[in-house]
């Protein structure tokens, strides 16, 4: 799975249309960790690290992925699924699922680059509770702490819309409405500002304005004297 999950990141590197990118699992789980018999079949510290290295280096290419990414929670997203969704501009849960990175139980910390992204979107404070703790992450904590940007309707009232995938589709959709080189561009200037120190992140953004300034876009809102609503 390690190996199917770096061809479809190479893949999307590839995918010069797109905009958005839901990440789902499957059978009501996301991600429930890794096989323990895989894992004793690598227990030396040899085939460890080159198991992190592989998985650090195709997680942090799915977030530099110039799309708007977002994780559907449904279900269990343990270990090394708890990383997994820390490599997702957003995260979605579903009723009744869990987040929970349970690499203390294993006798572990995160080594795909989960504790890093983790500190980066909740704070060092929180994420030092989640992975000292092994708390699971319910929706609502999910929410409180910041883990989580949305909850979706429960399947089973009549509120809901669809299916979760549906929902997450919708939910989605406010944010790569507009020209591919316009949302890919608002992903470039974003992740420079949370990686690049602040010089280099604005020489970055100003290389990207550079490519939509005078672009098809900008000259077509022009044309059309849009004003902002």
């Amino acid at each position: 799975m390690m190996l199917d999950l770096e061809e479809k990141v190479t893949q999307l590197e590839n995918w010069t249309d797109g905009k958005g990118l839901i990440v789902c699992g499957a059978a009501e789980t996301f991600c429930s960790g890794s096989d323990l018999s895989a894992v004793r079949a690598i227990s030396n510290t040899q085939d460890g690290m080159m198991m992190c290295m592989f998985m650090q280096n195709t997680l942090t290419r799915l977030l530099r992925l110039p799309l708007i990414s977002v994780a559907l929670v449904e279900g269990k997203a343990l270990g090394g699924g708890a990383e997994f969704i820390t490599a997702c501009d957003f995260r979605l849960m579903a009723p009744d699922s869990v987040i929970q990175f349970v690499h203390k139980h294993m006798g572990l910390v995160p080594g795909w680059g989960g504790a890093a992204r983790l500190v980066r979107i909740v704070g060092a404070q929180k994420a030092l509770q989640l992975l000292a703790g092994a708390l699971k992450v319910n929706p609502t904590l999910g929410l409180q702490i910041g883990l989580v940007d949305e909850v979706l309707k429960d399947l089973h009232t009549d509120m809901a819309v669809g299916t979760t995938l549906k929902q997450a589709e919708q939910w989605l959709s406010n944010y790569v409405k507009g020209p591919v080189p316009v949302i890919q561009a608002v992903k470039k200037v974003v992740l420079s500002g949370r990686e690049l120190p602040l010089s280099e992140a604005l020489r970055t953004e100003m290389s990207v304005f550079g490519t939509v300034w005078g672009g098809p876009a900008n000259l077509q809102a022009l044309a059309n004297k849009s004003k902002h609503k």
